[in-house]
């Protein structure tokens, strides 16, 4: 397929290049008018492959962050990228899916021996978190720090009931604790399993504990002479 300012052409089931009917806004995609027309299945399947991806660039973590509010109760097998369905994410796994195993060690390694509360949903899903040290206590949303309702979220994301087949996290590390790093890792190292994930991040800290647990190489973006270059470290680099 091409595009010529308003004008898209593409390859009909003979092959032939021909334009389409529909004339173009500036504001359209040629892959998103095209995806739609019906004529033409594979370019519908690519899209619908890229609306599946997820991209994680931050969550909110202020007193309106949408990751602290409940969700409605519906069935949702991942996360949105806003973090506004965390609630129902963890409903889906605990209450549909029945299995919270990979979740619940993961919260417990990074925020010291808490427990998830993930209630059965009425109208709304919720979830609270229960600390060892108040262990008659559920803590709600609203009263976590920036750094659990972060590392919370990622876990939302990381651990869903279905992964998108791709993956990509913004310095995940914000925010967080130094300790929450190592499970972190492991949540990125368990959802590598089921999906591909991709993660920027300034910690060299979570690059390496990534390494560890994958194998995965990290590649380094530099400044060199004003232009921007892209180093690969080798596995003996690295350790070195």
């Amino acid at each position: 397929m091409s595009r010529k300012g308003p004008a898209v052409f593409a390859r009909d089931g003979d092959g032939r290049r021909v334009q389409h009917p529909v004339r173009m806004l500036e504001s359209e995609t040629a892959l998103s008018l095209l995806a739609g027309s019906g004529r033409y299945p594979e370019i519908g399947d690519l899209c619908t492959t890229l609306r599946g991806w997820r991209f994680y660039h931050g969550f909110r973590t202020d007193r309106d962050s949408p990751a602290r509010q409940p969700s409605i109760a519906i069935t949702s097998p991942m996360l949105d990228e806003d973090g506004g369905n965390l609630a129902a994410v963890f409903a889906t796994l605990a209450h549909i899916r029945g299995d919270t195993v990979d979740l619940d060690r993961c919260v417990a390694d990074a925020l010291g021996g808490a427990k998830l509360d993930i209630p059965l949903p009425g109208r709304t899903a919720s979830f609270g978190l229960v600390v060892p040290e108040f262990p008659q206590r559920i803590f709600g949303p609203e009263e976590l720090s920036d750094g659990q309702i972060r590392f919370l979220a990622l876990a939302g994301a990381l651990l869903s009931y279905r992964l998108p087949p791709l993956i990509a996290l913004n310095e995940p590390e914000a925010s967080l604790h130094p300790s929450m790093l190592p499970a972190l890792a492991g949540m990125i190292a368990k959802a590598a399993e089921r999906a591909q994930v991709w993660v920027v991040t300034h910690s060299s800290v979570l690059a390496e504990a990534i390494r560890d647990q994958t194998g995965a190489r990290s590649a380094t973006v530099e400044r060199r002479s004003g232009e921007t270059a892209v180093r690969v470290l080798s596995v003996s680099s690295s350790q070195s």
